[in-house]
């Protein structure tokens, strides 16, 4: 069984992907135990020997900061916080983005900056071993005071209350730690503050969504390729030259990926009649490698806030400091993630006009990439499909962020949207996986009237499999179903270079 310690030590997200795509169990270390016991004692003498108003420990929250609560009612204080928070509605979280908010919640408060008790952190690891997924709604975020309706559901568990996903089945809350012999966590001073309070509802979106763009950016590069073959596009836009004078990493590596991708293709190193090649094939570089780049900053974000304590108060013991600051606020990750939604519309933009080309009747190639068009209406209505998608795409992309809307009596008066960002950006990427899924069907099909002539051993072996699943198109079928075959075959297929 592989064990993942948490600890202080840096996170990335090739890390992450390995965690959750390896089944890692996760622990506390030694130095993380620690932390988080020397934190909770430093709060409970601290509040031991004070009445001075700490926001959150002894106060109300928001707007009702100034409501001193006594201290005989702390944990009720913090119970009511969790309970009357979770109003989440809408759509339910995906489950592996909640293993996300829980591994990312455990590793946010492990730092010592949270006052939580040792176990709370440790009934949270059991619900991620025993995968024990509660409940969460994708909506009632503003992504300003931490994710707090999404993170109220999160936590409703560890108090025996909400609901869970346990072995495929929903149970209430109450049930499974009857079957776990599990006492619901009585919550004391700050926790249930510290667990709604945080960022871990966006963080988990966009690092799920980072692991997934990783593997379809190199797929666009190499189902670009096809298309660029199955055009009998020109290889000179591609050659290292151009690239260097204008020496955008992203740039440099997509045309480098295309060059690798058709080496020793008959049919690109044919001799060509046309000059010139539409952008759509020609600027695969210069497109690409602008989402490339946009993403690298996306992943500095990410990375950052995945390492970071993002709750509030921050307590440091050390220092005998207790602050109310807004380490919650989401405004770096909703630009992030509205970056992440602009760049891959991108991608599904280029790669819907190459189909259009693909269909439109040139280059040797049949009208809608069928034999008999007109009494077979062959590939029309998948390109169709791909821009009704597209347009969809370009309306998620309108940001979120520069959007606001004041809440808790004017107290919390600027807030980020980042939530709407995430899932925003979430729907997004599963329209990119639709739309590079009709391409390749696109790009297979006229690829196919391109024979005797092979394009490059890769990708003729990519083929190979692909028609293993989807087959030449001879006359008008059920196009529902080849796209869908063709979605799924992307999605079960597994990229071993994705740099």
């Amino acid at each position: 069984m592989n064990i993942h310690y948490i600890s202080d030590q840096k996170l990335d997200i090739d890390t992450v992907k390995t965690i959750l795509h390896e089944d890692y169990q996760l622990a506390l270390s030694d130095d993380a135990k620690q932390k988080i016991v020397t934190c909770r004692n430093y709060l409970d003498a601290k509040m031991a020997e004070s009445d001075e108003p700490i926001y959150g420990i002894n106060t109300g929250f928001g707007s009702l900061y100034d409501r001193a609560i006594s201290k005989n009612n702390l944990s009720t204080l913090q119970k009511n916080l969790v309970m009357s928070h979770a109003c989440g509605t809408g759509d339910e979280v995906p489950l592996e983005i909640v293993k996300l908010m829980i591994f990312l919640k455990i590793q946010s408060l492990s730092y010592g900056n949270s006052g939580v008790q040792l176990t709370t952190v440790e009934r949270l690891i059991a619900f991620y071993n025993n995968a024990i997924f509660p409940q969460i709604f994708q909506l009632g975020s503003l992504g300003a005071s931490g994710d707090l309706a999404p993170l109220a559901h999160l936590a409703l568990p560890l108090i025996g209350m909400g609901k869970v996903y346990y072995e495929g089945e929903l149970y209430e809350a109450a049930e499974i730690n009857k079957k776990f012999a599990w006492e619901p966590i009585v919550l004391q001073s700050k926790e249930g503050l510290a667990l709604l309070n945080g960022t871990q509802f966006m963080a988990a979106y966009g690092t799920y969504l980072l692991i997934e763009a990783k593997k379809y950016v190199f797929l666009a590069d190499f189902i670009g390729a096809i298309s660029l073959d199955a055009y009998d596009g020109r290889i000179e836009p591609f050659h290292p030259k151009v690239h260097e004078i204008r020496a955008h990493k992203g740039q440099i590596d997509t045309a480098k990926n295309v060059r690798d991708i058709l080496e020793g293709s008959e049919i690109i190193n044919q001799q060509k009649v046309h000059v010139q090649d539409p952008y759509s094939f020609r600027c695969i570089p210069q497109v690409h490698g602008a989402t490339k780049d946009a993403l690298d900053y996306v992943q500095q974000v990410f990375e950052t806030e995945i390492n970071s304590a993002t709750d509030n108060p921050n307590i440091f013991p050390e220092d005998d400091l207790i602050i109310s600051a807004g380490n919650f606020h989401g405004q770096p990750l909703a630009i992030a993630l509205d970056v992440f939604s602009i760049a891959m519309a991108e991608l599904g933009s280029i790669s819907e006009r190459r189909v259009f080309r693909l269909i439109s009747g040139k280059r040797d190639l049949p009208s809608f990439l069928v034999k008999e068009p007109g009494l077979n209406s062959g590939f029309m209505i998948p390109q169709y499909t791909a821009a009704s998608i597209v347009g969809q795409n370009k309306q998620f992309a309108v940001p979120a962020s520069t959007d606001s809307i004041p809440s808790s009596q004017g107290q919390e008066d600027h807030v980020s949207m980042g939530a709407n960002a995430a899932t925003k950006a979430y729907r997004v990427m599963e329209n990119i996986k639709r739309i590079m899924a009709i391409e390749l069907f696109n790009g297979a099909q006229a690829l196919d009237f391109r024979r005797p002539l092979k394009s490059s051993v890769v990708v003729e072996d990519f083929i190979a499999s692909y028609r293993a699943s989807v087959d030449f198109v001879t006359n008008d079928k059920l196009m529902h179903d080849e796209i869908e075959k063709s979605i799924a075959f992307l999605e079960n297929i597994a990229v071993e270079d994705e740099d």
